[in-house]
């Protein structure tokens, strides 16, 4: 035990002052009264010569021995302190992720993970040092290591959450860069536990205590949202969603879709204990503008409850196909939805501008600008060709890919293929062992397509996922297609904008309504801007161009929002969450609350025995 006023121990000095009190004789005043003169003899032999008289049993004596020892005790503040030593490092990580903002913990979950660090400055040693950080949608140094108490708490109170997912990984970095090498050091992480890939740390050692912040998961959320030409109906838009229940309860939630700030239709959605459930709206688009999609119902998080998609009007694929007559590659090809397409022997011989350019099997002279699908052809600039594969198995494909969505490659034989070593640019969605067959990738504004095989020597045409393969192929590499796509970020990432020749200037309206005017130097082709931290819809004019980027959050880690026991660092090592441990802790008001009792008592005692 310890005391925070040891000097007012000296005040126990009053104690022998009130056993002095019971052992001083009681002076009377002598006062003659006739009645009382017959007893004068009797009372002054009573009297004792000495000022002092034997110290009796009193309880009243013993109660206010005990109050004056409480009080004095009270007045010391003795505490509890646990077995810390001092000159510790203790790197403090707040969370500022956005589920973080969940309401399940009163005002919200970032406001306790503040509250419990603002304690932890209290119960510092005045030998201790404590840094800040913050991993919001950039991880920041809100404090350096020190021993101010003050500018620790004005540091952390300066801390806020974002709407974006945080950069867990850059703080922890930072925070193993700060206590590496050091033996009496700490890593305090305030946080929910919607984490992922902390796998590196899993042999690092880190002295991570986790705490834990959070209490339920009573969450729904939109995780994913896209517009994309309808597969049935070329006139429409289908509009996916893909909403999750994070609670183990079963739910309903009405969800909304709106284009432009107008209701184009609402239904309600039920979901089974921690189910995901996807929806499709079919809508006619005559204007370019922005779906919105909305959840109405009240729950812990509200950031996931809404989320935007720019789209543009559904405008057909100018596509040329340079071919020697591949029936069924020209039919997959119609088969897409709003295509236009165009044939020719060569590439030289087709006239006119085309958004696609698929080459089956023919190399042109000049390798065509834009976009292209190859088959069994590549520029030189693509990948190197290393010779000839007879009868390549098929043993892995991506169908993550937006290229393979619906694509499966069970029983596809192929006759023969390229052996080509791709370049660094190019993603191996098709493989065989140690060889490509289908790549894809980007280089500059331009995508490219190619596959390995001559598809007629093979048995995918056959095959139902052959159409649909091409359909994907076409709609990925449609500009119209690639531009929606980068009208739309993920909250917290830089927002990118285009400038034809001759203008430096783009205005920037964020969602609050604040603007900002952005200048570049002149020659450059591109503005970024880096505050895009708010969801919602970014208005941007460029010269008589206004463009629309939406902003969203779409972070199924995010969305559910049940506090995590443990920290998963790689495939062995854990790090549960600690229970909250009290250091300094003051008894003077259970002592001041024990002397109130005794006085009490005291009360009570002399009203009983004088009733």
């Amino acid at each position: 035990m310890n005391f925070l006023a040891p000097l007012a121990l000296a005040f126990a000095a009053t104690i022998p002052v009130v056993i002095l009190f019971y052992l001083l004789k009681r002076k009377r005043v002598v006062r003659l009264v006739s009645s009382t003169l017959l007893w004068e003899k009797f009372l002054a032999e009573t009297q004792a010569s000495a000022p002092f008289q034997k110290l009796r049993r009193n309880w009243l004596l013993l109660l206010q021995i005990i109050l004056l020892a409480l009080v004095v005790l009270a007045l010391a503040r003795p505490f509890f302190a646990g077995e810390v030593k001092g000159g510790r490092l203790l790197v403090v990580i707040l969370d500022g992720s956005a589920s973080m903002q969940s309401r399940d913990v009163a005002p919200s979950r970032f406001d306790a993970a503040r509250d419990g660090a603002l304690e932890l400055v209290d119960s510092l040693d005045r030998t201790d040092r404590m840094a800040v950080l913050l991993a919001a949608g950039n991880t920041e140094v809100k404090q350096s290591p020190t021993s101010n108490k003050p500018a620790l708490r004005r540091a952390l109170r300066g801390c806020e959450p974002a709407e974006s997912r945080g950069q867990m990984l850059d703080a922890l970095r930072l925070a193993q860069s700060l206590t590496r090498e050091l033996s009496n050091a700490e890593i305090h992480l305030y946080s929910d536990g919607a984490l992922t890939g902390l796998d590196e740390f899993e042999n690092e050692g880190l002295n991570l205590v986790y705490h834990r912040i959070g209490e339920g998961a009573e969450n729904r959320g939109i995780v994913a949202m896209d517009v994309r030409s309808h597969p049935e109906d070329p006139d429409q838009q289908a509009v996916f969603g893909t909403l999750i229940n994070a609670s183990t309860n079963t739910a309903q939630a009405r969800v909304e879709l709106r284009f432009d700030d107008q209701l184009v239709e609402s239904r309600v959605v039920s979901f089974g204990p921690r189910e995901s459930v996807s929806q499709v709206f079919s809508v006619r688009q005559a204007t370019d503008g922005v779906f919105a999609l909305r959840l109405t119902d009240d729950d812990a998080l509200a950031l996931d409850n809404e989320a935007w998609a720019p789209a543009l009007r559904p405008e057909p694929a100018r596509v040329l196909l340079v071919t020697l007559g591949n029936r069924f590659l020209e039919r997959a090809l119609l088969s897409a939805p709003r295509v236009q397409l165009a044939t020719a022997p060569t590439f030289e011989a087709a006239a006119g501008d085309f958004d696609v350019t698929v080459l089956d099997g023919i190399a042109p002279l000049a390798w065509p600008a834009g976009n292209v699908l190859a088959i069994r052809v590549a520029s030189t600039n693509w990948l190197e060709i290393q010779g000839e594969l007879e009868a390549p198995p098929i043993v892995d494909w991506k169908n993550t890919h937006p290229l393979l969505r619906f694509v499966s490659f069970d029983n596809v034989a192929i006759g023969s293929a390229i052996a080509a070593r791709p370049s660094p640019w190019a993603a191996p969605l098709v493989e065989s062992p140690g060889n490509p067959l289908i790549l894809a990738g980007e280089m500059g504004p331009d995508r490219f397509v190619w596959l390995a095989f001559d598809t007629t020597q093979s048995t995918w045409p056959l095959r139902v996922s052959f159409p649909i393969f091409m359909a994907n192929a076409i709609e990925w590499l449609n500009p119209a297609a690639r531009r929606a796509e980068r009208f739309q970020l993920a909250a917290g990432d830089p927002l990118r904008v285009a400038l034809p020749d001759g203008l430096r200037e783009a205005r920037i309206k964020a969602p609050d309504g604040t603007e900002a005017v952005l200048t570049v130097e002149e020659g450059s082709q591109e503005v970024v801007f880096g505050g895009a931290d708010q969801r919602g819809t970014y208005t941007v004019t460029v010269g008589t161009n206004e463009f629309f980027y939406c902003a969203n959050l779409l972070d199924a880690h995010e969305s559910d929002i049940q506090p995590q026991a443990e920290l998963v660092l790689g495939r062995y090592a854990r790090t549960e969450a600690t229970e909250q441990r009290l250091a300094n802790l003051e008894l003077w008001r259970w002592l001041a609350a024990a002397g109130l009792a005794v006085l009490l008592f005291e009360w009570w005692w002399y009203h009983k025995r004088t009733a």
